[in-house]
């Protein structure tokens, strides 16, 4: 698996319809609060041009992409952090996905009930993070319970933790979520065993109207976004649905028709992994396969990914570019002019790289 995100927001904002649009599960849609009870989950291929012309050019034949995971959550409500609408086993499903996708509505339709009464993105995006970061100060009330008496004994790993705690509920009793704490180290440690959701990145979709009604309150997101340090992704849900349900050929067609590159879901995908700063790599020792890995990451422990047996037994990697691959046509190509290069386990993959693991086990 390549990663995983929480598709959360408000009720009828249409995170059904993009659900349905990004993974074809036929998710259950209805105009009416909370009618995703239990998550739905959909593993979605991350589009990668590079992956078919790697494909052609080392002639494998159904190369494996790489994958993204999409968790579907019921509507979150004001009251979520203290159970309002089932609120607490909802952000129980997302305190262990990789980030957030809040889908916003700034889509207008009479037909479809909105939860506040108005069309008002950037009020809906508070509402939603006001409930995480209160979900968030639950958990460290809860978690500071328990420390006091061994904080108070004396104990210094117990007093680090609760300074840690402390530093922490300060942040969030602020209004501020946190992916934008100074976090040391210990501080950190505390977040990460908690699994508290505020600290992951959100990357706000923003679901506009086909008439293009919506120019303001999008503006008025994409404004809130950036004091966040967050992307804004705006697409038409239903549009999306419709696309996604078009045989690969057709979905050309009708893009090239709107004057488009890619459709909105791919723009979102793309959108995901700048925020993440993930990269993708490439095996082809016996199949081809596309990877996913955090930018940074070592040759061992991307090996390790793949299998432990890798990262254990690691030797060396054999490792060419997809630039070279392209410029010289083979492997042959490539080791004609020394561009295939032997690597140790510091090294730092990069994006576009193939790899080959040699191990010993």
């Amino acid at each position: 698996m390549g990663f995983n995100c929480g598709i959360i927001g408000l009720p009828n904002v249409g995170k059904s319809t993009i659900f349905n649009a990004l993974s074809g599960a036929g998710a259950q849609m209805a105009n009416y609060p909370f009618c995703t009870i239990e998550p739905n989950k959909g593993i979605v291929p991350v589009p990668d041009p590079r992956l078919a012309e790697i494909a052609r050019l080392l002639h494998r034949e159904n190369p494996i992409p790489t994958k993204i995971e999409f968790i579907d959550v019921a509507g979150l409500v004001r009251g979520a952090s203290k159970g309002e609408g089932l609120g607490n086993k909802f952000l129980g499903h997302i305190r262990n996905v990789d980030a957030l996708v809040h889908v916003v509505r700034c889509f207008f339709d009479d037909d479809v009930v909105h939860v506040s009464g108005d069309v008002n993105p950037v009020s809906d995006a508070e509402t939603i993070n006001t409930e995480l970061i209160l979900a968030d100060i639950d958990v460290m009330e809860r978690a500071r319970e328990k420390l006091i008496k061994l904080a108070r004994s004396g104990d210094k790993e117990g007093k680090a933790r609760m300074d840690a705690i402390e530093k922490i509920m300060a942040h969030l009793n602020q209004g501020g979520m946190l992916r934008t704490l100074a976090a040391d180290r210990e501080e950190e440690a505390v977040i990460a065993e908690h699994g508290l959701i505020t600290v992951k990145p959100i990357l706000y979709l923003a679901n506009v109207d086909e008439n293009q009604k919506s120019e303001k309150e999008l503006a008025a997101l994409r404004e809130f976004a950036a004091r966040e340090k967050s992307e804004v992704v705006s697409i038409t849900g239903k549009l999306e649905e419709e696309i996604s349900e078009l045989p690969a050929e057709e979905k050309k067609e009708y893009l090239a028709a709107m004057g488009l590159e890619e459709s909105g879901l791919d723009r979102l995908i793309g959108s995901a992994y700048r925020l993440l700063d993930l990269i993708t790599y490439y095996t082809a020792a016996t199949e081809l396969q596309a990877w996913t890995l955090k930018r940074g990451t070592h040759a061992h422990a991307a090996a390790g990914k793949i299998h432990t047996d890798f990262e254990r037994g690691f030797i060396r990697a054999e490792v060419y570019s997809y630039d070279n691959l392209v410029t010289h046509g083979s492997e042959h190509g490539l080791k004609e002019h020394g561009l295939v290069r032997s690597e140790g386990r510091d090294y730092v993959i990069r994006d576009g790289d193939v790899v080959k693991y040699l191990f010993n086990v």
